[in-house]
């Protein structure tokens, strides 16, 4: 098998696990949840502040001045 067809396989094994996650984080309740710093995206180095779900680790908020000042506090 060369390189090409090794990504190309990657790659599908990637998409499945992607579509995976979005199906159990589309099914969670986001009961739990915590401010986080979390990546601003994908190909982000940049960390940003934002309400995460402890249980499926989906974004689901924005924190707001008072919530971002006792995150850093902590």
């Amino acid at each position: 098998m060369g390189i090409y067809q090794k990504i190309t396989a990657l790659f599908i094994k990637k998409q499945k696990i992607e579509k995976e996650i979005a199906t159990l984080q589309k099914a969670c309740k986001h009961n739990n949840k915590s401010v986080r710093s979390v990546r601003e995206n994908v190909d982000s180095s940049q960390s940003v502040v934002r309400w995460v779900c402890d249980d499926c680790s989906k974004v689901i908020g924005f924190p707001d001045s008072i919530e971002i000042d006792k995150f850093f506090k902590e």
